[in-house]
């Protein structure tokens, strides 16, 4: 532990990173229960992989931002600890795999000497938050929503608000009404709009990918831009006590919403108002970061062939600021070595802007490139074999990891992607300028891989042969679509057919489209019009089993007969509520509540006393087995439980009305200090009430 403390100077850091080698230390000991350890450690970006033994490690990079000293540091970091690749993920993040769990705080502090976290990354808190990569640079956009990504990042990481969630939160910022960052499959999503010289947005709640895939429901038409956080909070506030804990597949924001109403939930949010740490948070018009702009010109000319002109046409644009260009680069499967990395970044530093961004479909956009540069910038790509052209195009497929490490993919999603990509590269060359379509493919249903956004899709599953032998399959989604300013279109589940005709799947149905779409008409708009019973036919005959080879039975980059292999889901896992843990935790949380006191941070201590009265409430309610699938719940069985039956003796009205003083208040000394000193007595009762049950 000792060892990597001189290399933290953020005390607020170290104590994260040390708490986090503590922990490991007492789950290696056996003195925390694996289901509490696996909670904490995914808040710290650590997280399970197929292969045992090993994590993967998700960097959070806000926005997908990231300069070429980060980018330096994290290809360093997976030579040393990894295993030399970086994984761009569609959340704007890297993550790096095979990762020796005693090594992560070691690697986590070498992080952040370049500023770069592993903080809620993963687990049931607010995810790393995505914006639109051309955000700053857009000729077409209002402003550049970076600050207000930025902002809203240090405003949620580490608040108390959204450290236990039922379940993660993801929120995007979208910098046109293209909505490139998709906003309507978002918690919370964002729009750019201007009305009367005030900046503002477009806000949409709700929506979310996974199984059951649903639309985002406008909650305004437009909010300033210094209420956008304030409203965040009271989102994720409403989310903590009344969101879904036991079962984690109805646990997200959209389930809540679909029980409550939409309505009644936007009236939870408001109610939050009063309590709420800010009432208004100002966004920074400038300086929220430093371009280095390029200083050097190349003299290299361009060799004017036709592949030159096909990526400068699909790769590249003009950007706001006259004489600069933006460059998208292709990176299959989101894989690129730490080698290769290095060698990009000793080519192009000096001859590019300093700001990088990853894209959410798995690729880099360099800015601020000279147009003189632009010659320069093919080559170098082209020297790395990474000068494929149509980078937003339907060629360029987006995949997540699938099989190759994630505990819940069922088949292959990324060695069938290169053969997907040569079936347009071969016989649709001219779709490489076409940005409306997309083609995405997940390993699961729980679309990592957004497949349930897209034009067509693909997810992995499994069939059985009619000799009872499994086989690797795909689920074929068609008719997704982005339709802009927040409005979206969920794909169709149409067809399943084995994994081996993925290729054959794809190519049968650019096809149809090209000989029978109306001039004009775009993909999802055919698909409307035809209907999913017109593919169920073009495509059933790709799905027939009684035509099965030898080789349908081996999954895309595999050399064995298929098998389901799942595993125990991660990402977004509820923790199991033992009864001494959960006072044990009450303990920790009034800690944290004290040290918000000492720091005079009001708002938090408050939010930290309210944590302190549920989680001891709850440990008692578990002593009668009575289980609650909300922190709401919780509130209200407590009265029942022990309150109206005069078990205990709350010196309170109720416990409902104890507890939820924290919504009837402002965020002052106060009430910080009155509160805490309630939920400090509360649990000294709780504590000794337990101890007469146990000793009894």
């Amino acid at each position: 532990m000792q060892s990597f403390r001189s290399e933290i100077e953020n005390p607020i850091v170290e104590k994260d990173i040390i708490d986090l080698a503590n922990k490991i230390a007492q789950f290696r000991a056996g003195e925390i229960h694996e289901e509490k350890f696996r909670s904490l450690r995914l808040a710290r970006g650590v997280y399970g992989q197929r292969q045992q033994g090993v994590q993967m490690v998700r960097i959070k990079l806000p926005y997908g931002k990231i300069k070429f000293n980060q980018w330096r540091r994290i290809a360093a970091i997976s030579d040393e600890y990894s295993t030399g690749n970086l994984h761009l993920t569609t959340r704007q993040d890297i993550q790096i795999h095979f990762v020796s769990l005693d090594r992560t705080p070691e690697l986590w502090a070498k992080l952040e000497q370049d500023d770069i976290t592993l903080r809620e990354a993963c687990g049931n808190t607010v995810r790393n938050i995505t914006a639109s990569p051309t955000s700053g640079i857009d000729p077409l956009e209002l402003f550049d929503v970076s600050a207000h990504a930025d902002t809203a990042f240090r405003y949620l990481l580490r608040n108390p608000i959204c450290q236990e969630m039922g379940r993660k939160v993801k929120i995007s910022f979208s910098n046109t009404d293209e909505d490139t960052s998709l906003a309507y499959l978002h918690d919370m999503g964002f729009i750019p709009k201007i009305q009367q010289g005030i900046k503002g947005f477009k806000v949409v709640v709700g929506g979310g990918l996974g199984a059951q895939p649903m639309l985002a429901y406008t909650a305004y038409e437009f909010l300033a831009e210094n209420k956008i956080i304030p409203f965040m909070e009271a989102v994720l506030r409403v989310f903590d006590r009344h969101g879904e804990r036991n079962s984690r597949h109805k646990a997200r924001m959209k389930f809540l919403i679909q029980k409550i109403g939409f309505e009644a939930f936007m009236d939870l949010v408001n109610a939050e108002t009063k309590a709420l740490k800010n009432q208004v948070v100002e966004i920074p018009s400038d300086g929220v970061w430093e371009v280095s702009i390029p200083t050097k010109l190349s003299s290299i000319i361009s060799d004017g062939s036709e592949a030159y002109q096909t990526w400068l046409s699909s790769n590249t644009f003009e950007q706001k600021q006259v004489g600069y260009f933006g460059v998208y680069v292709r990176i299959l499967n989101g894989n690129i070595s730490s080698d290769t990395s290095r060698s990009i970044m000793q080519a192009l530093e000096g001859y590019i802007g300093d700001d990088v961004r990853i894209t959410i479909n798995q690729g880099l956009l360099f800015k601020f490139v000279p147009q003189q540069n632009l010659a320069y910038v093919y080559q170098v790509l082209k020297d790395h074999d990474l000068a494929s052209p149509g980078a937003n195009s339907v060629a360029n497929i987006t995949a997540c990891p699938g099989t190759d490490t994630c505990n819940l993919a069922i088949s292959d999603s990324t060695n069938i992607t290169s053969k997907l990509e040569e079936v347009i590269s071969q016989d649709f060359p001219e779709l490489i300028h076409d940005s409306q379509m997309k083609i995405k493919i997940s390993g699961c249903m729980n679309a990592c891989g957004q497949h349930s956004m897209a034009s067509i899709g693909f997810h992995g599953s499994s069939l059985k042969a009619p000799d009872k032998r499994v086989l690797p399959a795909l689920q074929v989604l068609l008719g997704g679509a982005t339709l802009g300013n927040g409005e979206g279109k969920i794909a169709d589940k149409v067809i399943k057919v084995p994994s081996k005709r993925g290729p054959e799947v794809l190519r049968v149905v650019l096809n149809n489209y090209e000989e029978n779409a109306l001039e004009g008409e775009y993909f999802h708009q055919y698909y409307d019009r035809q209907g999913e019973k017109y593919f169920y036919t073009l495509l059933k005959p790709i799905a027939d089993l009684q035509t099965l080879v030898d080789d349908d039975f081996i999954d895309w980059g595999a050399a064995e007969s298929f098998h389901t292999e799942i595993g125990v889901g991660e990402c977004a896992s509820v923790i199991i509520d033992l009864v001494a843990t959960l006072l044990f935790e009450s303990e920790e949380k009034y800690d944290w509540c004290k040290g918000a006191l000492e720091d005079k941070r009001w708002a938090d201590a408050i939010y930290h006393a309210y944590s302190v009265f549920v989680s001891a409430a709850k440990a008692l309610l578990l002593d009668k087995s009575v289980q609650v699938s909300t922190q709401n719940a919780v509130i209200t069985k407590f009265d029942e439980q022990y309150v109206q039956t005069g078990d205990f003796d709350l010196q309170a009205e109720s416990f409902s009305a104890l507890v939820l003083q924290i919504n009837q208040h402002e965020p002052s000394e106060a009430f910080a200090k009155a509160y805490a000193q309630q939920a400090l007595s509360f649990l000294e009762t709780a504590s000794l009430f337990r101890q007469s049950i146990a000793s009894n």
